[in-house]
């Protein structure tokens, strides 16, 4: 299990970003495919198109592993009264921060590169992999004070205008 790190994640100051927008997504699946257009418009409205498909692969890495991992096995997949994940985009001049909040307060575990390479058949085990290949930087953090649980982060470095 990794520590928890802000490692690469430089000080965030939320009301000096430039741009939010967040998304409540349920137990279930589908909820990639959500995440993935919810992402996709946000970054379109926001003139990041160009950026879509690797925070796009970031975005549905991140979800799936907390769907996959972070809820525990009771909850309900058809319905919940509060959403147990949330994506958060969020822009800064020269960056851009998607974090995925969950419920557990389990750190993400990583797979050792050699394990992957032996492997090639694996259809899991490869989504922090992923995360640090095609984001700039990423971490998590557990969450204190009323909300429980983590948020899994990713940050991508953006062109200066």
């Amino acid at each position: 299990m990794l520590e928890p790190l802000r490692q690469g994640l430089p000080p965030l100051n939320l009301a000096a970003a430039s741009d939010a927008a967040s998304c409540a997504l349920p137990a279930r699946y589908e909820a990639v495919r959500e995440a993935r257009r919810f992402t996709r418009g946000t970054l379109d409205q926001w003139h990041l198109g160009e950026r879509f498909d690797d925070v796009c692969l970031v975005v549905s890495e991140l979800v799936t592993n907390a769907l996959r991992h972070a809820l525990p096995a009771n909850t309900p997949r058809l319905a919940a009264p509060e959403p147990p994940v949330w994506l958060h985009l969020m822009r800064w001049t020269g960056r851009l921060v998607c974090a995925v909040r969950d419920p557990s307060d389990e750190g993400p575990v990583t797979r050792e590169p050699e394990d992957l390479s032996e492997d090639c058949s694996a259809e899991s085990g490869r989504g922090l992999f992923l995360v640090d290949t095609f984001s700039d930087s990423w971490g998590w953090h557990p969450l204190a004070g009323a909300l429980s649980g983590k948020v899994v982060w990713a940050l991508f470095r953006l062109p200066q205008p």
